[in-house]
């Protein structure tokens, strides 16, 4: 069932979302070669307690950590570990919290010291696709809207949409109707309102879109072994568009 949230719960979930996406950019400045995932899974729990909110995603699914911490051709959902990052690598963080009762939702991918050409397009890619499907978040557009546009640049690209997972809507738990797919149709899929909060998450591959279960039980990786990289925002659909919420 989607759930239309009121003024006074879009605030709450703005306040959080600011707050989220101080927490991810603190987080990021210590992304490194030779650190380790779960330092900086430690420092987000620090973080968001020291902030007086809740993780999201601890024991969610009995997922152990804060933050899902997907290296290369790791997609999403994997755990923090104590394998330190390589020059070279791209690091995806996927972080929630919850604040006055309200979930928010965000990811970002990001290099670890000098990466490649081919690294740094896909994660350009990823991230611009993003920003287009929040543009095609607004009251009267379908959630095959968004999708639709998101496929088109990505394959525009060369790149792979990943099918087997999605956004989906998200306030006063953390997966809440609609689910927001990364492709699909002009047209389909539910209709937008105002006052419906979504994540919208691209999940993109270097190579083909399939992806198989990681070793971890909770994570999942590109079965060709190519990179991937995720973006997500928390969005409001208001009267005049898109707001994110996930937003400094």
């Amino acid at each position: 069932m989607i759930t239309i949230k009121t003024e006074e719960e879009i605030q709450v979930m703005r306040e959080g979302g600011k707050m989220l996406a101080h927490i991810l950019e603190d987080i990021a400045k210590d992304i490194a070669p030779g650190v380790t995932t779960k330092q900086l899974d430690t420092k987000a729990e620090k973080l968001i307690k020291e902030a007086g909110a809740k993780p999201a995603f601890k024991g969610y699914e009995g997922f152990p950590g804060i933050v899902c911490t997907a290296v290369n051709e790791e997609m999403v959902h994997t755990v923090p570990s104590d394998k330190p990052l390589e020059e070279g690598d791209i690091l995806s963080l996927d972080i929630g919290l919850i604040y006055k009762g309200m979930y928010l939702d965000m990811a970002r991918t990001y290099p670890v010291g000098e990466i490649s050409l081919e690294a740094s397009h896909l994660i350009k890619t990823t991230k611009k696709s993003l920003r287009i499907g929040i543009k095609k978040a607004r009251p009267g557009n379908t959630v095959g809207d968004i999708g639709n546009t998101i496929q088109r640049f990505v394959e525009g690209q060369g790149y792979g949409v990943v099918r087997i997972l999605c956004g989906h809507g998200i306030g006063k738990e953390l997966h809440e109707d609609p689910k927001i797919a990364n492709f699909g149709k002009r047209g389909d899929g539910e209709e937008l309102k105002q006052g419906m909060v979504i994540c919208i998450e691209p999940m993109v591959t270097a190579g083909k879109y399939d992806l198989k279960k990681a070793d971890d039980g909770h994570g999942y990786i590109t079965k060709d072994g190519s990179l991937s990289a995720h973006f997500e925002d928390t969005v409001a659909i208001t009267q005049d568009g898109a707001e994110v919420l996930t937003k400094i």
